[in-house]
């Protein structure tokens, strides 16, 4: 008995020693997610944010708070740190604290042990861009990695934010996050990847009339948008949305906002936002609302892929480096590929217009002798030195874009799934398998193998001829490919008429200076290059191209006199015919059951 009473002590001694251990761990848990900013724009003229944060629950003497050098969706290094001024620390009673700036991105605060620790700093802006912070007068636009320093090694815990804006301005707050119960101006992140994530637009601001999809509202909220039909361009959109989302056939989120920050260009995409450029005036011609509605669409369907149906390499993401991958082909081309038929499917767009985007993708990327030097993997993987359209202004582009040979090899993926599935699948088989397996069950990203035999698994063979195409610059069978879809294409060299040099030329000054120079043209052959100063052609001061060779033929000599390199160079070049090809598209005049079949259901028809 005397045993039985001991051992019921102990036992209770021992789970009171357990009880305290697990509130102290739920105590240390809960101090340490108290992470608050607060962001101040009352005197937006000044274009500075005045940003402070509470950390509430310090374990460490020393804490290291750092600024992301990119955000998610932009593809090169931005550089946040340099727009932090006035940084300070102190603790809960007031007192100010030391710190260092260990690296260019990062504070090392001593906290002396306190376990509240209070930081002042300032952001100054300036480029009214998505990918960057701006302030003024009117608006106010966060791109949050560049605004919220985070703890080391902390990234998954919650954070709230409480905006202060200029008094004058919308109350409405434009973001991806969840607002606080009771509490309009103050929103809430799980962690710090949901938080860059979510873009922030305050200020004088217009929202559209918002529409629902499955019962999930989507808003849009613009700043200076311009004159246009609202309610078309709202009725548009949400066959748009509605389109795009049946290619997965869910809808992962419980909002979805549209932020439109103003005229200029670019957008990037988010979870459940976008950070778009824009203005109404584009609506106001065909060519302009087709622009606008594929890159809505664009950055829509990104919710899907890249966000959610993603390379395993981006995400979890590492803010002080850059995350690259191979895939962008994928993510960003095959995205350019669902813009096109988002629209269409929405009804938006002909038959012949979809056709002639993609005849002007490929133009874009086999006009250009980048094709002969860069695949679309490299292209993807080297987008954080050769920015996202390849690099300019060398001596010859060596580079391409994934924006253009991405959305080609989607087409050409999708008809052949078709043709070897009797057009019982599809690429969007692909899609939702991906989302399916990775996203949904698997909770990551899918590797390269991952995704070449997830589009074999549906196409029931091997699709190793397109792969190649990916990973290298070999030449690309094209009538193969879309003539599964009852398409022709016509990749004939046709000559030009009259005899050619391969330069273009604008006058500055008094100098004709050469702007570009074609690659393998007879000017390149003879060393011709941008930059060069036209002083004489055939003994005759120049004052424009087009009237020098209007009469001119092939096999002409040309004498010039250029200066180059700091010295005056008398040069002869023979005339030589250039060779175009246009990759016109067109129908099939006899094609078969099955390439009809595959062409009127790749229409939507």
């Amino acid at each position: 008995m005397e045993y039985d009473i001991l051992s019921s002590i102990d036992m209770l001694r021992f789970y009171k020693d357990m009880i305290s251990l697990l509130l102290l761990f739920f105590s240390n848990t809960i101090w340490a997610q108290s992470i608050a900013y607060t962001v101040r724009m009352e005197n937006p003229q000044n274009h500075t944010y005045q940003v402070s944060l509470t950390y509430t629950g310090l374990t460490s003497s020393v804490l290291e708070l750092k600024m992301p050098v990119w955000t998610p969706g932009y593809y090169q290094l931005m550089n946040y740190a340099k727009s932090v001024e006035g940084f300070e620390a102190s603790d809960e009673a007031g007192k100010i604290l030391l710190f260092e700036k260990s690296t260019p991105s990062t504070w090392q605060v001593r906290t002396g042990g306190s376990k509240t620790l209070k930081v002042k700093y300032q952001v100054r802006t300036g480029m009214s861009f998505v990918a960057s912070n701006y302030l003024d007068e009117n608006r106010a636009y966060i791109s949050p990695a560049g605004l919220f320093l985070y703890p080391r090694g902390q990234l998954n815990q919650k954070v709230t934010v409480t905006f202060v804006p200029d008094s004058s301005w919308n109350p409405r707050i434009a973001t991806g996050l969840d607002s606080l119960a009771g509490s309009p101006k103050t929103y809430i992140a799980p962690n710090f990847d949901i938080l860059y994530d979510s873009p922030i637009l305050i200020g004088k601001t217009e929202e559209l009339v918002p529409f629902e999809v499955k019962g999930i509202p989507h808003y849009f909220v613009g700043y200076n948008m311009g004159e246009f039909d609202r309610v078309t361009f709202m009725t548009d959109l949400k066959k748009i949305v509605e389109q795009a989302s049946q290619v997965i056939g869910d809808i992962p989120y419980k909002h979805y906002t549209f932020i439109a920050i103003g005229p200029g260009g670019g957008g990037i995409e988010h979870l459940n936002s976008t950070a778009v450029s824009f203005s109404g005036k584009q609506m106001n011609t065909r060519s302009g609302k087709l622009k606008m509605y594929n890159f809505l669409a664009h950055e829509y369907f990104h919710h899907y892929n890249v966000k959610r149906i993603r390379p395993i390499e981006l995400g979890p993401f590492d803010y002080d480096q850059k995350n690259k991958t191979k895939m962008l082909w994928v993510s960003e081309g095959f995205t350019v590929y669902y813009e096109y038929l988002a629209v269409k499917r929405a009804g938006l767009m002909t038959d012949e217009e979809l056709i002639k985007a993609f005849q002007k993708e490929i133009q874009s990327y086999e006009n250009k002798p980048g094709h002969l030097f860069q695949s679309a993997t490299q292209s993807s993987y080297e987008t954080w030195e050769d920015g996202p359209f390849g690099r300019t202004g060398d001596e010859v582009n060596k580079t391409i874009s994934y924006y253009n040979k991405g959305p080609v090899l989607g087409a050409m993926l999708d008809f052949a799934i078709r043709h070897e599935t009797h057009n019982k699948k599809s690429l969007d088989d692909v899609m939702r398998l991906l989302y399916q397996q990775y996203y949904q069950k698997k909770q990551r990203g899918f590797t390269e193998d991952e995704f070449r035999k997830g589009c074999e698994r549906i196409a029931g063979t091997s699709l190793q001829e397109i792969f190649d195409y990916a990973s290298t610059t070999q030449e690309i069978n094209y009538p193969k490919y879309f003539g599964y879809a009852g398409l022709a294409i016509d990749t004939t060299t046709k000559a030009l008429a009259g005899g050619w040099l391969g330069i273009n030329a604008a006058t500055k000054g008094d100098s004709l200076l050469i702007t570009n120079v074609e690659y393998e043209s007879p000017a390149w052959k003879a060393g011709l290059r941008s930059k060069v100063a036209i002083l004489e052609i055939d003994d005759q001061r120049p004052t424009a191209l087009d009237a020098i060779w209007k009469d001119r033929k092939v096999g002409e000599m040309v004498k010039m006199k250029v200066w180059q390199n700091g010295k005056i160079k008398e040069i002869t070049v023979t005339l030589g015919q250039k060779g175009t090809k246009d990759f016109t598209l067109s129908y099939l005049p006899q094609a078969s059951p099955l390439q009809k079949e595959i062409l009127q259901s790749w229409l939507g028809q």
